[in-house]
């Protein structure tokens, strides 16, 4: 008999199916449920406790008041002012140069002095001129004698003709003689003077009062007018000049100004405006406006007695072109910027809140500000601790704040927050013996000494019973 087939699939045991862990997605969700409760729960807690806390201090709920500096606003001048920078210019300045040629003999001058107006500075070489003077002078004697002869001979020409002694034309050419030597006579008088005048070329002396600078010749130098350096330079420096520009846009009010017939004085301070050097008076206004810069140059005179001023020396120029009187000024500190403006906070001082103020801004100085509009005369700004305030916000003084803290406890100080620091102790005791516990009495008793060691006592007491 044959054997039948066997079915070995069927015949083998099933495989084992993999093991599959349980679905624990929902793991997550409970965690974050669990941690928001908790958070919410510990932020009720909180504010709970702060309100408990804030009804046994006394203090308001809401933000503390911010402690603020306050000052008030008054009335100040402020002085309407154009500030430039200027270089100083001397009125004067000359290039001393010989008028005559010749030899340097003498030199009569240190470099760096100060001379006046003919002064002597140097000496050329007088001789030739002396020679040239005494030769003029001779001619000049010698044409005047002749002339005088001729004169004589046409008196006695004039008495022969009188007499019908004398011809005519004897008579007339004589006369043409004396007018001939008068004419000589003229010539060497202005040689004379001529020669004289070079005679007193030879003493070089100051154009001008000033200040000397270094010299470019020396004793023994030839020198001449053609010299294009010149023996010196003397600069004036007493009273010197400032010039500087001024912004077209002000020239009409300066005008004004010096329409009036007052000087407008002008301060001139060095290069970090800090050190005034010399006070001078406006004197002059250009008559054109520079294209290049939109300005217009002007002039002011300083006396400069004490020669802090020097030739092209920069400075900061201040011209004062008038005074507003009478004008409300608050403290630089005090005007803050926003979005729609400058703005100022006022202080209400019956409610100890503030309140906000848009402001116009006019002219300033180092510490005050022009207010044109938003603050009267007497109102108190805040000055210091502006920036954590809101309209409507309250407000407290240093001088409030130092009280309240006197004699507070550190809790009792922060439920109270300004208000009466021995108040406050007293609360907490009250609370401590009202709630009877070990732990409120802990709590209350930290407003001062005494409350503290009550405190202690009832806490012992209560744990004895």
């Amino acid at each position: 008999m044959g054997s039948e087939p066997t079915n070995s699939r069927a015949s083998d045991p099933q495989p084992f199916a993999p093991y599959r862990p349980p679905n624990r997605r929902w793991l997550p969700w409970l965690l974050l449920i669990i941690a928001v409760g908790l958070i919410g729960g510990l932020s009720w807690y909180a504010i709970a406790r702060k309100d408990q806390n804030a009804e046994r201090g006394g203090m308001p709920r809401g933000r503390p008041p911010v402690t603020v500096g306050v000052a008030a606003a008054g009335t100040e001048s402020f002085p309407v002012e154009l500030d430039a920078l200027g270089t100083i210019a001397p009125v004067a300045t000359a290039v001393v140069r010989a008028q005559v040629s010749g030899v340097v003999q003498q030199v009569s001058f240190s470099e760096g002095q100060i001379v006046q107006r003919g002064q002597l500075l140097a000496l050329i070489d007088p001789r030739p001129f002396e020679n040239a003077l005494m030769q003029v002078k001779g001619q000049l004697q010698r044409d005047e004698a002749q002339l005088e002869n001729a004169r004589v001979t046409e008196r006695r020409y004039r008495q022969l003709q009188a007499q019908d002694s004398i011809a005519q034309q004897d008579v007339d050419a004589q006369t043409a003689l004396v007018k001939q030597l008068e004419g000589t006579v003229a010539i060497d008088r202005a040689a004379v003077r001529s020669a004289q005048l070079n005679l007193d070329f030879a003493r070089i002396t100051a154009p001008i009062s000033g200040r000397i600078g270094l010299r470019s010749v020396d004793v023994g130098n030839l020198v001449g007018p053609a010299d294009a350096t010149g023996l010196v330079t003397i600069t004036q420096t007493a009273p010197i000049d400032v010039v500087f520009a001024v912004p077209q846009d002000a020239v009409p009010e300066l005008k004004h100004a010096i329409s009036g017939g007052k000087a407008l004085p002008v301060t001139a301070f060095d290069r970090s405006r800090s050190k005034p050097l010399a006070v001078g008076r406006f004197l002059a206004l250009d008559n054109v406006v520079d294209t290049q810069t939109g300005t217009v140059r002007a002039k002011a005179r300083f006396d400069n007695a004490n020669g802090s001023l020097f030739p092209n020396q920069f400075v900061n120029v201040r011209l004062k072109l008038r005074t507003v009187e009478g004008a409300t000024a608050v403290p630089v500190s005090a005007v803050r910027n926003g979005g729609d403006g400058p703005f100022v906070y006022v202080l209400n001082p019956a409610e100890k809140t503030v309140s906000l103020r848009p402001v116009k801004r006019g002219l300033s100085s180092l510490d005050k500000t022009q207010i044109l509009s938003g603050v009267e005369p007497g109102e108190q700004v805040i000055t210091e601790g502006a920036d954590r305030l809101t309209d409507g916000a309250k407000v407290r003084l240093p001088g409030e704040r130092g009280k309240g803290d006197k004699g507070a406890g550190d809790k009792g100080a922060r439920g109270a927050d300004g208000a009466d620091g021995k108040g406050a102790g007293d609360k907490g005791a009250r609370g401590a013996d009202d709630a009877g516990g070990k732990g409120a009495g802990g709590k209350g008793a930290v407003g001062s000494g005494e409350e503290r060691q009550g405190g202690e006592k009832r806490s012992r007491n209560a744990s004895g019973g």
